[in-house]
């Protein structure tokens, strides 16, 4: 397979020779396997041979490669001198390729250090468990559960393992002092994990039962502020961004459309699966908070993005996940951030400014759109999966001509 990517004597010899050689053509066949571009693998083999004549050169061997071996190696590129390494000395591809075959020989059982590290502090049993917990009852998804644990193993390092012991000027002092040291978006988002820890402590009968009474609240005026959307011409540049028969686009395009059109969160679009695409009735299911599912209906436009998508999407094992990355290796999206990438992207290539950058903007857009077009509340609601009409109800302030018709005009002042 190394003949693939390179054809002079000398260019092969050279890469097989070293301690890297018995291994580079089996590296090669596993770049080609992930889908890995042409210049991509080339500059990939080429690391991995630098690599092991920088071993070499230092008396090492494939089975020592570490962590610490690999920052050695990128310590070693700006300066490198050495005659073999042909193939750029500071640029970041180089090291990439090298952890890239350190993955490989890994695989292979030639070196027996893990490349990607373990955590040094296990997670206590107490937060473990609450994980466990949160998961089962509430059916949260990874990223909250990881918010909801940081915060908790945070609680537990200050105040102590005996949760027995803590009492209520305990708690608000920590959540004061970390308020202190955040934003107000960031202490919300704590005093909310501190609720639901506290909680769980108290549903176990671990501390005492009005202790989450103790966590403070931050001031705030409900529906004080209005949502960020898009206009309606600033959507069509957005689509318009996205047009074009590269995998990239195709997959962009149909990530856009489903957000913009039936406003679902970034978490529902890098979750959603193959068997969630019902196309006989045209509608499409979403598992969304708390396991909370729902049809809705595809609209024209975002399935036939979603077909042309399909048809090129790259092979990512044997996921059924819709969406992938389209870089090699083509692994899948982790989180909800990954789907607001895409759309930051998006709104750079179409030149369109906005204070919220996120997926979430498109949600509010498309709940907007639907107020703009006289969809009741209760049924954008029902679109959006709010559980409550109040939450709904925070769109109703866009729509200006109805709140013209309600407005008392101001009185007067005599003087």
């Amino acid at each position: 397979m190394l003949d693939q990517y390179f054809s002079a004597p000398k260019t092969l010899a050279r890469l097989r020779a070293g301690l890297s050689g018995p291994y580079i053509d089996g590296f090669a066949d596993a770049l080609e396997q992930d889908g890995y571009s042409q210049g991509s693998a080339v500059r990939y083999l080429r690391a991995a041979a630098h690599l092991g004549h920088f071993l070499q050169g230092n008396g090492g061997t494939l089975a020592d490669i570490s962590a610490s071996t690999l920052d050695a190696f990128h310590r070693h590129l700006p300066r490198c001198h050495c005659p073999f390494s042909n193939g750029g000395r500071a640029n970041h591809h180089v090291f990439f390729g090298a952890k890239r075959f350190h993955a490989y020989l890994f695989q292979r059982g030639v070196c027996q250090n893990d490349p990607v590290p373990r955590l040094q502090n296990p997670e206590p049993a107490l937060i473990t468990s609450f994980r466990e917990w949160f998961q089962r009852h509430r059916g949260a998804v990874e990223p909250t559960l990881r918010q909801y644990c940081r915060g908790a193993a945070d609680l537990v390092n200050t105040l102590g393992e005996d949760v027995s012991q803590w009492n209520g000027q305990q708690i608000r002092t920590f959540l004061l002092d970390r308020a202190n040291q955040c934003g107000k978006s960031t202490a919300e988002k704590l005093i909310t994990a501190m609720r639901a820890f506290l909680r769980y402590l108290s549903f176990r009968g671990l501390c005492r039962i009005d202790l989450d009474q103790a966590v403070p609240t931050l001031a705030h005026w409900r529906l004080a502020s209005l949502p960020q959307c898009l206009k309606s011409e600033e959507v069509d540049r957005l689509i318009t961004a996205c047009e074009g028969s590269s995998t990239r686009r195709l997959r962009d395009r149909a990530m856009i459309l489903l957000l913009v059109r039936l406003g679902l969160r970034a978490g529902d679009v890098a979750q959603l699966r193959l068997g969630d695409l019902e196309w006989e009735s045209g509608t499409l299911r979403v598992l969304g908070k708390g396991r909370y599912e729902v049809r809705l209906p595809l609209p024209q436009d975002a399935g036939d993005a979603l077909l042309r998508y399909l048809e090129c999407r790259p092979e990512a094992g044997r996921t059924d996940r819709v969406f992938v990355r389209n870089i090699a290796p083509f692994k899948l999206f982790v989180s909800g951030h990954c789907v607001s990438g895409v759309v930051k992207r998006a709104l750079r290539r179409a030149g369109v400014t906005t204070a919220a950058k996120g997926a979430h903007l498109l949600r509010h857009t498309a709940a907007t759109e639907m107020l703009r077009h006289g969809v009741p509340l209760a049924q954008i609601g029902l679109v959006l999966r709010h559980r409550s009409i109040d939450m709904t109800a925070y769109y109703a302030k866009l729509d200006v001509a109805v709140l013209k018709q309600v407005a008392q005009p101001w009185p007067e002042v005599n003087s």
